[in-house]
């Protein structure tokens, strides 16, 4: 039985929303596993294939050999080790393709169609926001392939920033097409928890982009103090910003605590999310930035910020 409008529309936004969370996660394990840098090139229209033959995997290979990160970082490199390197980008430049192509479902749905003809803005958005995310991508890698073998912190925090508004633009769209009851509660507070948590994931990037996550790997004291001594010296060391880190996860943490009592829905889920992205985070440093825990870690930010999105949702009027 052909599926109607209505629910094509939902059934493509539902896979796209999901999408951007396998995004997300796979760009985590792309950075994690140092696979980032493994492509040189960025070719958006023509670069949907990978090489297939041994010559043409030889020729990527041999791009990738001109890169600091080669050089410097990689110079034992075998062909097979590139090789798993390079599926890994491979695959989450596919997942921006594919991204673009399930997108397109429910634009030409809304041109198409009178009734939904409202979701245009917020589709132009998410096309919008698509097309800075894959240049911010692009020039996210292109700062490890000049002389330093690693990509810009700041270039990586705002590359996440990005994946924190295409999710969000595409779950309130989602939900607008859903149409949830809408519940009689205030949400001022939501509007400041939101807030913390991107400030909390901003200053997560930079720490993952300095590697700062591995100096102090205890909790709550670094280095047997609450306050590590490098912070009288500068404000933006590894060092330092782990303190920030640190200090706006457990802001953001008590606060949602705060939003969530006493716990009723939908508030409960945001307490729930909030603890268990808190204890990821504190297992992740104490255990020495495993990449297991530090993929979870990244991406359920991604689910608290969705619990509190969500919640908002249900508390706009109509």
């Amino acid at each position: 039985m052909p599926l109607s409008t209505e629910s094509l529309l939902k059934a493509s936004l539902f896979v796209l929303t999901l999408m951007i969370i396998l995004m997300v996660m796979v760009g985590g394990l792309t950075r994690l596993t140092g696979s980032g840098l493994s492509i040189v090139e960025w070719k958006p229209v023509t670069g949907f294939l990978p090489p297939f033959s041994f010559s043409e995997w030889m020729d990527e290979f041999a791009k990738y050999k001109t890169s600091p990160e080669f050089q410097k970082i990689n110079p034992f490199m075998t062909l097979s080790d590139f090789q798993s390197i390079f599926w890994l980008e491979y695959i989450h430049r596919l997942g921006g393709r594919l991204l673009s192509l399930v997108l397109l479902i429910p634009t030409l749905i809304a041109l198409l169609k009178k009734p939904y003809r409202t979701l245009l803005p917020f589709l132009a958005l998410l096309w919008a926001l698509g097309a800075a995310q894959g240049v911010m991508g692009w020039m996210m890698v292109k700062s490890g392939l000049v002389n330093d073998p690693f990509v810009s912190p700041y270039r990586l925090a705002a590359h996440l920033l990005l994946g924190f508004a295409i999710f969000g633009v595409s779950l309130w769209t989602l939900l607008t097409v859903y149409k949830p009851s809408r519940l009689p509660f205030s949400s001022h507070r939501l509007i400041a928890a939101l807030c913390l948590v991107l400030l909390t994931a901003f200053l997560g990037a930079l720490v993952a982009g300095f590697k700062a996550g591995l100096l102090y790997p205890t909790f709550p004291l670094m280095g047997g103090q609450l306050i590590p001594p490098e912070l009288s010296s500068s404000l933006l060391d590894p060092a330092s910003l782990q303190f920030f880190h640190r200090l706006s996860a457990c802001i953001t943490f008590l606060y949602c605590l705060w939003v969530s009592f006493p716990f009723r829905y939908p508030f409960g889920f945001i307490g729930g999310a909030a603890f268990i992205q808190f204890s990821l985070g504190i297992a992740t440093l104490v255990g020495g930035v495993p990449v297991s825990l530090a993929l979870l870690h990244q991406g359920f930010a991604f689910v608290l910020f969705g619990s509190i999105l969500y919640t908002l949702f249900l508390t706009q009027k109509n």
